[in-house]
């Protein structure tokens, strides 16, 4: 629990743990009363830098002032009517806004709520269309919570412990983790393996023809923050056109501007069939989407799937105005910039810090891993420095299976002297343990 919680704060902690539900994991004790640019603060008076950005949601900082204003507008013309009972021209010109920025390959839409949501809808509609039954997903990989989700995620065993049977015809291919490969090999040497045996897969246990669909993060999340080597993605691809298989690309972290592009597809020159985004489209706002080919769509026929809050007017005027401000003030020069000085501090803190084993990322999408002596993951490292950053006012998340990877985050309009407030911190926390 954070040093300073007040009085009134362990009071409201005490009783958010007898009326929400115990199941939802927190990172930290602290209780947010606003949020500015790249900073969170809390009631009781502190101030967090913040390389969370709610869990890569905030990308162009909280509250950016154009946002907030576009949804002030919104709320005081209309929070809310179904799309099935009446057409909002804010749909459309969003919708025309994703298949403008999205990769050539996807234009349509469908609109929702949640990144889960839009992965049960790319799923479903990936065996609608294919009226096929396999989908071939990645070990290590999140894409959500809900039933159908958490059936084509592994990233730890706990999201699907207890949740038994999970959807049928779901089978694991191994992700590209070329730092701690699953298949034993070295990048240096290897052939991707990995590749090949995705190839075994479809040759014995998850036959070509009767695969609907193969879903990956292009960046592996949760699973540790992982960018594959782009000939791992483009054999992928090859793969998928060979036996007329649908590629998804699960963008709900990578989109808006993570990366250093708008999406990931565009850094490593891959085009899906269908896309999930959500995450950083509405700055927080609930809003998600699915964009695919408008051949997949258009078989895709009307109340076969639905949404009552999906592509909510006030959701999609944040949304406009967050990608507006992500193009109009040059956050994706910004991203990659900033990407580059965390880098290389990062590479002089490897070198400097035997626990740090590797850096890895893309754009402002950034992990680092610990180890111990033995190589193995040090998750209880990770832990110590999280906590000692948030002492020192700068809040970060974990990921990886093992919880041994700092993940770094930040607003895609963060500042060079913010990132260098950060980097002070993390060295601190370093020396520390």
């Amino acid at each position: 629990m954070e040093a300073g919680l007040q009085e009134t704060d362990i009071e409201i902690l005490a009783r958010e743990a007898a009326v929400i539900a115990p199941t939802l994991a927190r990172y930290t004790s602290i209780i947010a009363e606003r949020g500015e640019g790249s900073y969170l603060y809390a009631r009781n008076g502190r101030k967090y830098l913040d390389f969370a950005s709610g869990i890569a949601t905030n990308n162009v900082g909280h509250c950016h002032p154009r946002v907030v204003q576009a949804a002030t507008e919104q709320v005081k013309k209309l929070i809310h009517t179904c799309s099935s009972v009446a057409h909002v021209e804010l749909n459309v010109l969003l919708a025309e806004k994703l298949v403008q920025i999205t990769p050539p390959s996807v234009d349509m839409c469908f609109l929702a709520n949640t990144g889960a949501e839009a992965i049960e809808g790319a799923l479903k509609l990936a065996r609608y269309v294919s009226r096929k039954s396999i989908v071939i997903a990645f070990a290590g990989a999140f894409h959500g919570r809900t039933l159908g989700a958490v059936s084509v995620t592994s990233s730890k065993a706990h999201y699907r412990a207890g949740y038994q049977p999970l959807l049928p015809s779901v089978f694991m291919a191994p992700y590209p983790y070329c730092f701690r490969c699953p298949l034993g090999h070295h990048r240096d040497t290897c052939s991707l393996e990995c590749l090949s045996y995705l190839r075994y897969m479809l040759k014995t246990f998850a036959p070509a023809e009767d695969v609907a669909a193969i879903i990956i993060e292009p960046v592996l999340g949760e699973g540790g923050y992982v960018p594959p080597p782009v000939e791992y993605l483009r054999g992928l691809r090859q793969v998928c056109d060979q036996h007329g298989i649908l590629l998804i690309f699960d963008e709900v972290q990578t989109g808006f501007g993570r990366t250093g592009e708008m999406f990931a597809s565009q850094v490593f020159g891959v085009d899906p069939d269908i896309m999930t985004v959500a995450k950083g489209i509405a700055s927080g706002f609930p809003l998600s989407a699915i964009v695919a080919s408008s051949r997949l769509m258009k078989n895709w026929p009307a109340g076969t799937h639905g949404s009552t809050f999906g592509g909510n007017p006030v959701s999609c005027a944040a949304a406009l105005a967050s990608i507006s401000v992500i193009e109009e003030e040059g956050l994706l020069a910004n991203a990659r910039a900033r990407g580059n000085q965390l880098m290389g501090r990062l590479e002089d803190f490897k070198r400097a810090f035997p626990a740090i084993c590797d850096v890895r990322g893309v754009g402002l999408m950034i992990g680092i891993e610990l180890g111990k002596p033995d190589g193995s993951p040090d998750k209880e490292a990770v832990a110590a420095i999280r906590e000692k950053c948030l002492q020192d006012g700068l809040l970060l998340l974990s990921c990886g299976t093992a919880e041994n990877v700092i993940r770094l985050v930040p607003p895609l309009n963060v500042s060079e002297a913010e990132v260098e407030e950060a980097l002070g911190i993390i060295e601190r926390a370093l020396r520390n343990i």
